[in-house]
């Protein structure tokens, strides 16, 4: 058995021997031009960490560099990372003086929540509905519905449904 990761042009192979491993290399290689890299260290922001055992995949550096991006590495860390009470409106703070730096981190926090589970627990968690569109909040609160929304992300679901059994 093997397992093969592709994203764009690297590959992660995981076999359960080297002869598998080096077959299956030899009939990649036919098709496309490929180098060894050797062990896996590191892979779209993952650092590997490896034991006889097992494999270790870490985001820490990756979660330091987006709050030192947010100049917020210095901040204490908090259960709920937002107040779910506050309100928000149009005029509540200054506009958003660059908005392709606000896009780049929350592309990335997006990353970092989409390949850990409990931190995107922790978030969905954290946000409320501020939106007057009656359809929106019937079908936030209404899971019944939820196969209705093609355009609504899955994960979304999941984490909803996570939190509802606790």
């Amino acid at each position: 058995m093997a397992y093969l990761l592709l994203y764009v042009d690297d590959i992660i192979l995981c076999p359960s021997s080297n002869s598998l491993r080096d077959r299956l290399i030899s009939t990649l290689e036919i098709e496309f031009p490929m180098s060894d890299l050797g062990p896996l260290s590191y892979f779209l922001g993952f650092f590997v960490t490896r034991t006889p055992s097992y494999m270790l995949l870490s985001k820490q550096n990756y979660a330091q560099k987006i709050l030192e991006r947010a100049s917020m590495s210095s901040c204490k860390p908090a259960a709920t990372p937002v107040d779910t009470n506050s309100k928000l409106s149009a005029d509540s703070g200054p506009p958003v003086s660059d908005l392709t730096y606000y896009c780049n981190l929350v592309g990335a926090l997006r990353y970092l929540t989409f390949t850990h589970p409990d931190i995107a627990h922790a978030i969905q968690q954290a946000i409320v509905v501020y939106c007057d569109n009656v359809s929106a909040i019937y079908l936030s609160r209404n899971p019944v519905e939820h196969h209705r929304t093609k355009h609504v992300e899955m994960d979304i679901h999941v984490v909803r449904k996570n939190v509802a059994i606790g």
